[in-house]
């Protein structure tokens, strides 16, 4: 091998890097301890970008295209390595090349549950997930604050971190937007929008990333809270006591005919025709025949254990809502006793 064959295997005069990993954020291209020639061509491809880094510091940024290695082009550089007049010899620099495409189907979600105040439950705990799509825009701070001096950097070496700042995000934007939690299944992408203006300027500013989509796919909440919704619907559907009554009475009928399902809407029932006889007679139609009073005696109070189960409730649910003035009812020694009047009044919200 010759001298000048010798010489020119340790210099670079093409840099250039092909990704097919499809993952890869940053690259440090390998210099195999080469030094870099005078007027070497630099590739940069779509969607890559080159960060030069000499003794510690940022220095020329490239975007696509074949660019020549000269002073003329590399300011920056020559002003850290002190070229006040050019240069001819070899030179030793950092070679980054960053990956500035758009990362899709990212998936983000609530480790434990967020705590939300809602106007209609009060605090409840919500859970969520979905997905987002990000890229590189500023790729000196995101070398400095993220890839580092990586060989090699990818993207599940940043997904924890990318996850636990989204949903800390995701957390601000929800109690800012003040959505309640019976209305958010219907404004997923309202809240995907929302939430761009707030995570970009944090991601950018500390981690050089942009969010280019945000995506809510769903938010439950606990349980309970979907059973007290489940029953916020089924009163909704009931407008009067007699539609209630014929809405626990199917209920039952659909858990076995006779069942103790059954027995409080029957005995709604029954109260409610009692109730309509005796203003039958009170108000006899005029050339009617006056119907001889019954000697059964008319079903007026109930036990909140009775009121119970024709709401389809608890007892102490029963007892709460007396307690706190909602329904109206009477304490006889040790009992409560309710009007049927006012369980009637109670359902219509009167």
């Amino acid at each position: 091998m010759g001298v000048l064959d010798f010489i020119k295997g340790q210099v670079l005069e093409i840099i250039e890097w092909t990704d097919d990993s499809r993952d890869t954020l940053s690259f440090r291209f390998p210099d195999d301890d080469k030094e870099i020639k005078n007027g070497a061509q630099l590739i940069v491809r779509d969607s890559q970008m080159v960060q030069f880094v000499a003794a510690g510091q940022f220095a020329d940024l490239f975007g696509p295209g074949k660019h020549t290695l000269k002073t003329e082009n590399i300011p920056i550089l020559s002003r850290i390595l002190g070229w006040k007049y050019g240069f001819e010899s070899p030179f030793k620099c950092d070679v980054y090349y960053l990956n500035t495409r758009i990362f899709t189907g990212n998936k983000w979600g609530t480790a434990n549950p967020v705590m939300m105040r809602d106007a209609d439950f009060g605090l409840v705990r919500l859970r969520a997930f979905g997905t987002y799509d990000f890229r590189i825009v500023d790729p000196p701070k995101f070398l400095r604050e993220v890839a580092g001096t990586d060989q090699n950097f990818r993207l599940d070496e940043f997904e924890g971190t990318m996850r636990s700042r989204i949903v800390s995000v995701f957390t601000e934007a929800l109690a800012t937007a003040k959505v309640p939690a019976l209305d958010i299944a219907t404004r997923y992408s309202e809240l995907g929008d929302a939430l761009l203006p707030i995570v970009n300027p944090i991601m950018q500013g500390k981690y050089g990333l942009e969010i280019t989509s945000f995506v809510v796919e769903n938010v439950s909440v606990p349980p309970e809270v979907e059973q007290a919704i489940d029953k916020r619907s089924g009163m909704a559907a009931v407008g009067n006591l007699n539609d209630y009554v014929k809405f626990q009475m199917a209920s039952g009928m659909g858990q076995g005919g006779g069942s103790v399902a059954a027995a409080p809407a029957e005995m709604a029932i029954g109260f409610a025709m009692a109730q309509q006889m005796a203003q039958g007679l009170a108000n006899p139609a005029a050339g009617a025949p006056v119907a001889t009073p019954s000697a059964t005696p008319t079903l007026d109070v109930l036990t909140p254990e009775q009121a119970a189960q024709a709401l389809g409730v608890s007892a102490e649910d029963v007892i709460a809502a007396i307690e706190k003035g909602e329904l109206k009812g009477r304490k006889i020694g040790n009992a409560y006793r309710i009007a049927r009047a006012s369980l009637d009044e109670y359902l219509r919200g009167a």
